[in-house]
């Protein structure tokens, strides 16, 4: 079969999948613990066949990314989802705009020299050995994801490790098993950083929100990294070993790349004004975000608006030009990221979502609590790879909430499991803005990126239950509760 024909394939088997969901009778609705039913409604029913149609031709690139998702909001009114209107407004949602400023954010860091400045110092720091220059890329973007937004930290990262490849082959064009490691293992090392600290991302204070709400208790910021800095630290360790291991370097060392990366430092010269301005704008942005939480006066503001605004400044100075709005900005991954919203918030409104969650989970009820515990896990894990984590944290959470309370497991465990399955999306390139500004460095396919997620969300799912038998008991929080 020619690539093309495979490709037909695919297109027509999304399209066949679609029909099926749209076409078949109805399906049995969902039960809760509780007695509550949950049916599946006809725009629902046709909601998981456009849901499996976008990750088909994710999956297998059928078409660009960014036109999938156009289809998304297409398919949308053609079989009576949603309407064109709620389809196609969420491909402006803020989360989106958020992606947009933190590229323009990277855009503004190359074009005044800075991403280059730290790609080189960083090398002169770690040396010519590429499995330290990869555990160096990583252990730097899990540590700013504890105090910034993932995407956010791979926006900054993304230009930085462009230079990086550029000092280790020459041709950026051309993919390598560094360039694949380099690029998946920040956006895994993004996502495994996001879940040590409350600030690594929405989904965090939403779990604890969530769990304050149907436990009565509340989780410090200190109680929530003293759980899960070490989890998220372990998974950053264990992607640097799965990096090595599947794109193994073709050169284990780059001679007189210190020396290389020391010549173009100097040619630089001291730091210039214009990067000194955007160093300003961007840590008073990002210092924005960071004491949002604590300002009441900012409570309110979504956290797009300081990155845009950054960007807004680059234009006025002239930092950005139109041709850089033009030619630098991946409108690709905004487009994917656009999509990705709009069939989340269609499974979210029809209810197809918290029936898959519900339907899911009462399979589950009556396990023992390790099996009960991985049922979850694997849930959100599942869900988060295709819609916000958010979203699958608010779908998942209550409801494993109130069946652990019936099997007698400790809540707390619940809690930390589901925000690390949450924040680790290493499947599809729409379950996390990382992934997809990692892709823009066209080292990898969608394909490889998946089976490069799957032996990586097994060990995730594995450290749960290590984590869950032996270090969470031993720091006071035991798996039952008797």
């Amino acid at each position: 079969m020619t690539s093309e024909m495979k490709r037909y394939f695919f297109v027509f088997l999304g399209f066949a999948v679609l029909l099926l969901f749209y076409f078949m009778p109805p399906l049995n609705p969902a039960v809760d613990p509780m007695g509550k039913t949950f049916e599946l409604s006809q725009a629902g029913k046709a909601g998981l066949g456009l849901f499996l149609l976008a990750g088909i031709w994710w999956v297998f690139e059928v078409i660009p990314i960014g036109v999938t998702s156009i289809a998304i909001g297409i398919l949308q009114p053609v079989f009576g989802i949603r309407p064109a209107k709620d389809a196609f407004r969420d491909f402006m949602d803020p989360t989106v705009m958020f992606i947009l400023g933190s590229l323009l954010v990277g855009v503004a860091f190359t074009q005044c020299g800075i991403t280059k400045r730290i790609a080189y110092k960083m090398l002169v720091i770690v040396g010519e050995d590429t499995r330290k220059i990869l555990l160096g890329v990583f252990v730097l973007t899990a540590l700013l994801t504890h105090v910034m937004a993932h995407t956010a930290v791979a926006g900054t990262m993304f230009p930085i490790l462009m230079s990086i490849l550029a000092l280790y082959g020459g041709d950026v064009e051309k993919p390598s098993k560094f360039g694949k490691a380099l690029f998946i293992g920040m956006a895994f090392a993004a996502g495994a950083g996001s879940i040590c600290t409350l600030m690594g991302g929405a989904r965090n204070p939403a779990a604890v929100g969530f769990f304050k709400e149907f436990t009565g208790q509340d989780v410090s910021f200190l109680e929530f990294s003293a759980a899960l800095a070490p989890f998220g630290w372990a998974t950053v360790f264990l992607i640097f070993f799965l990096m090595i291991t599947i794109f193994k370097p073709e050169k284990l060392k780059v001679p007189g790349l210190r020396q290389r990366a020391q010549n173009e430092l100097e040619k630089l010269g001291p730091i210039t004004k214009q990067e000194i301005f955007v160093l300003t704008v961007v840590t008073i942005a990002l210092c924005t975000l960071i004491f949002q939480k604590f300002i009441p006066a900012l409570k309110g503001m979504d956290r797009s608006v300081p990155l845009l605004a950054a960007g807004l400044i680059f234009f006025i100075t002239k930092v950005l030009t139109v041709k850089d709005l033009e030619k630098s900005i991946p409108w690709n991954i905004v487009l994917l990221f656009s999509g990705a919203m709009s069939i989340g918030f269609a499974l979210w409104q029809t209810g197809a979502a918290e029936w898959m969650a519900v339907s899911w989970l009462s399979l589950i009820k009556d396990a023992p609590w390790l099996v009960f515990l991985l049922g979850i896990s694997f849930l959100v894990l599942i869900l988060t790879n295709f819609i916000m984590n958010v979203a699958a944290i608010s779908i998942c959470l209550p409801v494993a909430l109130v069946i652990a309370k019936y099997l007698g497991v400790n809540p707390e465990i619940v809690l930390y499991s589901s925000v690390a399955m949450a924040g680790m999306p290493f499947l599809l390139l729409i379950g996390a803005a990382p992934n997809a500004i990692a892709y823009e460095s066209k080292q990898f396919s969608t394909g490889e990126f998946f089976v490069t997620g799957i032996p990586a969300s097994l060990a995730i799912l594995a450290m749960v239950a290590i984590f869950s038998l032996t270090f969470w008991p031993m720091i006071g929080i035991p798996a039952v509760l008797h």
